[in-house]
Formats: structure tokens, sequence, C-alpha cells
């Protein structure tokens, strides 16, 4: 029996995870408690966006959602207070992420002058236009419809608890540490499925939702920061390399699945649901 273990989202993109017992599902991915998955994102002064690929000290800028605003944490600074509430006109900022251009809200010199010192670097917070859409590639959907906001694919990434499990008794046989889930920043975990079983779901059901897994996460040098320090260690990538390469990704080592909502958007996701599952063979 499939059941949600873990709900997180990421309100500033590559930053550290908000675990929830429940979230609303929307076609662009979780929100809970007035802030969706993916909203805020960190870019240079050009546009171009920023994740812990480059400055993995991202891991530890923490958001927390407190009396209407996003409070933003990071070692060493005083705590950042991000309203809520959306000004009536915005100053906006032409941003990329991958091979999309967005209009995005640029949230202000204090905020850009805050990130910039954690960083080390002159950077700008900007936040996805509200009631904005910013569509998926429907290459690995069947032509489904999808969006997302400043996620790098699609709006959910799902892992099983038994695929870490397994990396982590090949690292361990390896001579290497075991890693914790938050390394591969899912949104959705899920306890119940056997190792991996997740690459091969047509769907996963809770009453109205329906969560479709479309193509496999390939995986960048994440994997290796913790989460916790932001300090890049041994990449697990290279033990993965002998059994998670995906041939129809030119070979790169997948873990987890992103996915779309194939139903039930507008509905309600909360830990220790049972989810039916059904294979897509």
């Amino acid at each position: 029996m499939a059941t949600l273990s873990q709900l997180i989202l990421y309100p500033i993109k590559s930053c550290a995870g908000m675990a929830v017992d429940t979230a609303r599902v929307s076609v662009s991915g979780l929100q809970a408690s007035g802030v969706h998955d993916r909203e805020w994102m960190l870019v240079t002064p050009e546009g171009q966006f920023l994740t812990q690929r480059e400055f993995p000290r991202m891991a530890t800028i923490v958001p927390r959602v407190e009396e209407g605003a996003l409070l933003v944490s990071a070692p060493g600074v005083a705590v950042l207070r991000l309203p809520l509430a959306r000004p009536d006109a915005p100053s906006t900022l032409r941003v990329q992420i991958w091979d999309d251009f967005v209009e995005a809200a640029d949230c202000g010199d204090a905020a850009a002058r805050w990130f910039g010192e954690v960083l080390g670097t002159p950077c700008r917070l900007v936040r996805f236009p509200g009631g904005g859409a910013r569509p998926t590639s429907t290459k690995w959907t069947a032509g489904a419809p999808s969006s997302a906001r400043f996620a790098d694919a699609y709006p959910l990434l799902l892992i099983g608890t038994a695929s870490l499990e397994e990396i982590n008794f090949r690292l361990r046989a390896a001579g290497r540490a075991a890693v914790p889930m938050d390394r591969f920043r899912p949104n959705l975990v899920v306890d119940g499925l056997d190792p991996f079983e997740e690459d091969y779901l047509a769907e996963l059901v809770c009453g109205d939702i329906v969560v479709k897994p479309v193509k496999p996460c390939a995986r960048c040098p994440i994997p290796a920061v913790d989460q916790a320090t932001g300090i890049p260690g041994p990449d697990p990538l290279d033990i993965l390399q002998a059994w998670r390469t995906k041939a129809v990704l030119d070979g790169a080592v997948c873990v987890g699945m992103n996915c779309i909502v194939g139903g039930g958007a507008g509905g309600e996701l909360r830990i220790g649901q049972v989810l039916e599952t059904s294979l897509s063979f």
C-alpha cells in the first residue's frame, strides 16, 4: 500500500525546503500557507537564474511563512521579511530559466542586498507573476498540457522512500556515508513502493487528485551538497552511475520522476494519505 509520507515546497528556487502536513494541489505545483512551490527565484542582475549548482550556500537560506510574510533566514544575517501581499504595480525584470523567459516581479533593492550579502555575489530576488503560467514541455506528457512556476521542468517531483534506501545500501557497500532525502529535493515522498517503482507508474490517485509521472529526473551535482550546511561533499552520482542511467535521456543519471497533475487541481494532499497506484505497462 502506497502512502504519502512527506510533502515539501521550495518557496525560493534552490533554497531550503518547507515541509508541510497538508498542501493544495494546483496545475503548477503545491501550495501551502499562502505560498507556491518555486514562487520566488534568485537571478543575476541581468536576469539569469541561480541555483545550488553554482552557489551551494543557497541550501542554507531557509524560508518560512509567518503572519502574512515570507521570513527568510541564513547564518550570520538578520531575518528578511517579504510581505506575501503583492504591490499594485510591481517593478518587473525579464528573467531566464533554461530556455524560458518570464516577466517576473522584482522584489526590490533591500532583498537584493540581503541575498547578495549571503551569496557574496550581486543578485536580485524575483517573484513569479500572480495569475501567470509557464507552460511545460508536452514532449513527455503525450500532449497533455501542464505548467510550472520556476521549477526546472514539471510541477511535481516524486521519489519513493525505498529508492533512497536502495541508494544508501549501495553507498554504504562502497564505503560511503548514507544521504538524506533532502539531497534529491522531492515534493512528494511515498512509502510502500518497491525501489524505483515510481519509474514505472502510470498514475497515483488520491480521491479526485491524479498525479502522473511523466519524465525521469536527470540529476545534476546538487545531491552532493549537504543541505544543512551548503557544503559540497562526495557526489553520490558516481555510485548511481553504475545502474541509474537512462538511455532515453542520453545516459543521464536519474532519480525520481517529474510529474504533472492529471486531475483534481484544487484538491488537498496530506501526510498519511493512501495513494492508489497503477503501472504504465
